[in-house]
């Protein structure tokens, strides 16, 4: 089938792999149906791009489906949910969207719930707190695409270099920064809180010091407790002010900086997930994992994140979605770009493969932190003007002269308005 590409990302180089075609079924009654499909890209460049998949995928699936066609649009993470959010805007909402967050766009009617798109089974199959995480008044919306546990990784040579050991709390995580910049190591703890990914970040420290953005019944904002305060001065007075997070002050520091940092052989440890295993063991750079350490021992959870997928209502294709969905969700597919991407996937069947599969231990680790992770609050409509006031803003809770209560207040501060504007719709 000749596919009419309309994304940025050209996709013409066949795979080598093959998508799955089970799931496939009879359309009677959905002849000359067109879906448009608008998706994230997990690649780092053309040879690996997400339209790819996406595009195989679709052949696939038009190929057990006559009658309806799939068309895939990519765009990089930086834009993806900016487009989608302008489409829906101009009233050309995608039928389909693998983005970022879709509260929003469920406060607003905007999209189908999950069980009224695919089967029993397939909503079933989720793993169960992903799929309450898509939950918006209770009601699912978001159906979890991908999903990635965070880790401490470090560079097992220049550990073994400085003779030290991964650190199992704080006091070890601070002994060895100091060992590692006694060696000239550039960025001993590479503390990316620049606007790129800090909420990340903040949560993963947040969650290590015993607290987080919410309080643990998954209740109100608690970002200015009395944790969260401690955790931020514990930062800037252990990690930062000694010069133990490298020469870029970390709220100019993004993820994308720190990671290629991580790749060149320059930091000795930073929080990171699967895709930077496979980035940094490429440039040689051997890894090593293991969970963030706590205060006093192991972080009480580690954090998660989920992408997500939704559908719109305003084209009506209600049962072509679905049917679209059912497939895309079989193990073999979430699988596969699971394969592809170093994710996790978010249903229990293949978590349950890929953990009996010895040829997935690499991701063992990530996916054995799953479980009792911790996911952001993104079924809260206020959770998008939060994320952006973290962004802003955590950078200088960890400055020099910061204040991390002042800092911490001033999102509590906007969580509030935020919280009161969605009570408000």
């Amino acid at each position: 089938m000749q596919r009419r590409y309309i994304s940025l990302v050209a996709a013409g180089v066949a795979l080598g792999t093959t998508i799955a075609l089970t799931g496939c079924g009879n359309t009677a009654g959905s002849d000359g149906v067109n879906l448009r499909l608008v998706a994230a890209d997990y690649g780092n460049g053309a040879e690996n791009s997400s339209q790819k998949y996406w595009d195989e995928l679709a052949d696939a699936f038009e190929a057990g489906n006559p009658g309806i066609t799939v068309d895939v649009e990519v765009h990089s993470w930086k834009d993806v949910d900016r487009k989608v959010a302008e489409m829906v805007a101009e009233g050309n909402a995608p039928d389909i969207a693998q983005i970022g967050a879709y509260a929003d766009y469920a406060e607003q009617d905007r999209l189908y719930p999950v069980d009224e798109l695919v089967k029993i089974p397939t909503q079933a199959n989720f793993l169960p707190e992903l799929s309450e995480a898509g939950q918006t008044e209770r009601v699912q919306y978001g159906l979890p695409f991908a999903a990635s546990t965070r880790l401490l990784f470090f560079n097992e040579e220049l550990f073994t270099d400085a003779g030290i050991e991964p650190p199992q709390d704080w006091s070890q995580l601070r002994a060895a920064a100091e060992r590692l910049k006694a060696r000239g190591v550039k960025y001993p703890f590479a503390l990316p809180l620049g606007s790129e990914e800090s909420q990340a970040e903040a949560m993963i420290w947040m969650l290590s010091g015993g607290g987080g953005y919410r309080d643990r019944n998954g209740g109100s904002y608690e970002i200015d407790s009395e944790r969260n305060i401690g955790t931020f001065t514990w930062l800037r007075d252990k990690l930062v002010g000694p010069g133990l997070t490298g020469p870029v002050a970390p709220g100019k520091l993004d993820r994308a900086q720190a990671f290629e940092a991580f790749t060149r052989g320059e930091v000795g440890m930073l929080s990171g997930h699967p895709t930077l295993m496979q980035r940094a063991e490429e440039k040689g750079i051997e890894v090593g994992m293991v969970p963030m350490p706590g205060v006093d021992g192991e972080a009480r959870a580690s954090m998660g994140v989920a992408d997500w997928m939704m559908a719109f209502r305003q084209n009506g294709h209600r049962r072509e979605i679905g049917r679209f969905l059912d497939f895309a969700y079989s193990d073999e597919n979430v699988l596969e770009f699971s394969d592809r991407y170093d994710i996790l996937p978010v249903t229990v069947s293949a978590s349950e493969a890929m953990a009996a599969d010895d040829e997935h231990k690499r991701l063992w680790k990530f996916l054995e932190a799953l479980p009792t992770s911790e996911l952001y609050p993104s079924g809260e409509v206020s959770w998008a003007k939060v994320s952006a006031s973290v962004k802003r803003n955590i950078g200088d809770a960890v400055a020099p002269k910061g204040d991390p209560a002042a800092v911490l207040t001033r999102i509590a501060n906007d969580a509030a308005k935020a919280e009161s504007e969605a009570d408000r719709r």
